[in-house]
């Protein structure tokens, strides 16, 4: 297959239709893979696949993510701008994707080196090689997250409406999602096999279409550690909402840059841990529809991973 050139020019390209939701029947997402089940019966299932991504920023390498391969130049723009390698201001001139060596390169007008950074990366707790460098808390200090109200029936709307969305994560499992929302509205649903690749795929579409975050609410499948706190501080999303659960770690840095963290989100349940007097409860959880039972045990797996 040939290298794919992707050209962006300076002024902002233009916002795709929303929602972006998942495409599980996407070419090279998945692949049919023959075995046996308990009793040794043949069975086949789909499973995930998993390719590395090679990302540069202007002639430097940065890093190599294990990724599904879609959304490449909104994992790359994520990832550098959670990095902090890409500032506010940086112009991206163009996005070379090379799909035959799995490689991505980033340009910006800016010129750029950061050797000491790279040096100092550090491997966290997160799934798939989640990745964060020596100086991770840079910028959150005097970070403080505009104290938007959160309506509980916005909360079981949004977990209703992701639960049901056709997604990889329904089709094939061993995989994570991250979900952009505003009030009870879904506007982008990413996956990957890491939930840190998924939160940096939001955070590279929000980059590059312009899209604050003051006004959103970011939902995950995946364990509210203090890197997912993080990143979503410095994309300035200030609720957090997942169906796993907390680190003690977590929830400190929530509560310092006054980010609503909610967790355990299954049913009509869920733990308020940071935030509790930004929560407007207008829903009865009484009235709230049981969960489906494959979407609680899928989610028992996930916190486990």
């Amino acid at each position: 297959m040939p290298a794919q050139t992707e050209r962006q020019s300076p002024s902002m390209p233009p916002m795709p239709s929303l929602p972006i939701l998942p495409d599980p029947q996407a070419r090279r997402l998945t692949r049919a893979v023959r075995g046996t089940d308990q009793s040794g019966a043949e069975i086949e299932i789909d499973v995930v696949e998993e390719r590395p991504l090679t990302i540069f920023l202007n002639a430097q390498e940065i890093v190599t993510a294990m990724t599904i391969g879609d959304y490449p130049d909104y994992l790359a723009l994520g990832f550098l701008r959670n990095q902090r390698m890409l500032r506010d201001d940086d112009v991206v001139t163009a996005i070379d994707h090379d799909e035959e060596i799995d490689t991505i390169v980033v340009r910006t007008l800016r010129q750029t080196s950061y050797e000491e950074k790279v040096r100092k990366k550090t491997r966290t707790s997160g799934c798939a090689v989640g990745t964060v460098f020596g100086d991770m808390m840079e910028g959150l200090e005097g970070l403080r997250l505009p104290p938007a109200k959160l309506r509980t029936s916005w909360l079981y709307s949004l977990a209703r409406q992701i639960n049901t969305t056709p997604s990889l994560y329904l089709t094939a499992g061993a995989i994570h999602g991250t979900v952009l929302c505003q009030r009870d509205k879904v506007l982008v649903y990413m996956e990957d096999v890491g939930r840190h690749n998924a939160v940096d795929k939001i955070a590279g579409f929000m980059f590059r279409h312009g899209v604050p975050g003051s006004d959103k609410i970011l939902y995950t499948t995946g364990r509210l550690t203090s890197e997912m706190v993080i990143k979503c501080a410095q994309m300035g999303i200030p609720v957090l909402a997942s169906r796993s659960g907390f680190t003690a770690w977590g929830v400190e840095i929530a509560r310092q840059v006054g980010l609503t963290l909610i967790g355990r989100l299954r049913g009509h349940r869920f733990v308020c841990l940071s935030g509790e007097e930004r929560l407007i409860r207008d829903a009865d959880p009484a009235s709230v529809p049981a969960e489906d039972p494959r979407h609680r045990r899928k989610g028992a797996k996930d916190e486990q991973a």
